[in-house]
């Protein structure tokens, strides 16, 4: 557990390496949060929920705790979300040294030995700083991309698969009752749980993810025009946003902001940074739908939990240019289901405050499965839940196309 706890907060620190200061501290909406709130905030966890239980340790700067709780209300108020970009003090240097501080302080307490309910604790915190870990990379490609200088967080730009995406195809998926949800082996949140049976219906899914070809074909035809297409909320989102692409996208169609800076589409590449609302107009328009998170689940489970993911080093999600049965499942994008992000049958959060990580944004939300180009490798799994609602698309967002049989 040391060493991965060591490992872990080393990475997130790795991944603001090519940042300035001054990049640190942007806020570029109130749904993104700076990078160094991120590592502030992710320290905050591991001394609130863990060094709290160590009866020796005491909190360097005790009046940080407002600044850097996210949403627990029930361990004390908090800092405006939307106004954390505002917090020039405490600086980065700062931030890093409590980083350092409260990192030497949870080595301490595993050596000294810890008893089964802190070592989960400790291990929701790891899980919670990978969550961040992709949060950090996305929203930084945010400001970059509302920067008109579009800089680049990286120069190493993501390759292109000279041969075209696998062709599209259909694979039938179980039908009768199913078993869902975590599985009790390993590490779960609790909104996988618990495990339960559905009953699904004929269908298929799609071998591949949309590709960038697929969705301009839409762009093209009309589709952002085209109110039969969307849902009401969504019609409202995009004549007030004026969507009329993925965020992303350049004017011409042909190019679009990345990590590395603006570089061509790759048209056999899966279609990123889109809403549920696009994701929904789009399978309308292609005579489809979106799969539920069952049938996902259902489909994805038997397979590993492998792809483009954050240890490729991508950071852009890449075709799929050959292979049997479903390809992508894990990697790339995140993939929007049919499913509302509600509790399973008989679901119970966490006591006390941890309780609070999910239970309570089950409302008004939409799921989202299989990791991205951004998740690390070790977090994602077949009953992941990941959820966002309707008009957000600053995460990897993509599509996965599922029909009635």
């Amino acid at each position: 557990m040391l060493l991965r706890f060591r490992n872990i907060r080393t990475r997130s620190m790795d991944l603001c390496a090519p940042l300035s200061a001054e990049d640190m501290m942007v806020q570029s909406m109130p749904d993104a949060s700076p990078a160094k709130w991120h590592l502030a905030h992710t320290t905050w966890f591991f001394e609130r929920f863990v060094l709290a239980r160590d009866g020796g340790y005491r909190p360097a700067h005790p009046e940080w705790h407002y600044l850097f709780n996210s949403y627990y209300q029930s361990v004390g108020p908090m800092h405006a979300r939307p106004q954390r970009g505002l917090l020039s003090r405490p600086g980065v240097e700062q931030i890093r040294s409590y980083r350092e501080r409260v990192d030497d302080a949870v080595s301490e307490f595993l050596l000294r030995g810890v008893d089964e309910a802190t070592l989960a604790v400790i291990e929701l915190g790891l899980q919670h700083e990978q969550q961040h870990q992709e949060l950090l990379l996305t929203d930084i490609k945010h400001a970059f991309g509302v920067n008109p200088l579009l800089p680049a967080y990286t120069t190493h730009a993501a390759t292109h698969d000279a041969s075209s995406a696998a062709p599209l195809e259909f694979i039938g998926g179980a039908e009768g009752i199913v078993a869902i949800g975590h599985a009790g082996d390993g590490f779960a949140f609790d909104n996988e749980s618990p495990r339960h049976r559905v009953l699904l219906g004929p269908h298929a899914l799609a071998n591949r993810l949309v590709t960038n070809a697929e969705y301009a074909a839409f762009v093209h035809d009309g589709g952002y025009q085209e109110p039969a297409l969307w849902l009401s909320d969504g019609w409202d989102t995009v004549r007030r946003e004026q969507w009329e692409r993925p965020l992303y996208w350049q004017p011409d169609l042909a190019s679009e902001f990345t990590l590395s800076g603006v570089q061509p589409i790759d048209p056999h590449a899966p279609v990123s940074h889109v809403s549920y609302y696009e994701a929904d107009a789009f399978a309308r328009w292609a005579g489809a739908r979106l799969p539920t998170e069952a049938e996902w689940e259902s489909a994805a489970a038997a397979l590993p939990a492998q792809g483009n993911l954050l240890d490729a080093r991508q950071w852009h999600p890449r075709a799929a240019t050959s292979g049997a049965g479903h390809l992508q499942m894990y990697g790339d994008v995140w993939e929007w289901t049919a499913s509302p992000y509600v509790s399973y049958p008989g679901f119970r959060p966490l006591a006390g405050a941890l309780g609070e990580y999910n239970g309570k944004f089950m409302c008004g939300q939409w799921v989202l499965r299989g990791g991205s180009c951004a998740t690390p490798r070790e977090h994602i799994r077949a009953s992941y839940r990941n959820f966002f609602p309707p008009h957000a698309r600053w995460q990897f967002m993509g599509i996965r196309l599922g029909q009635d049989r």
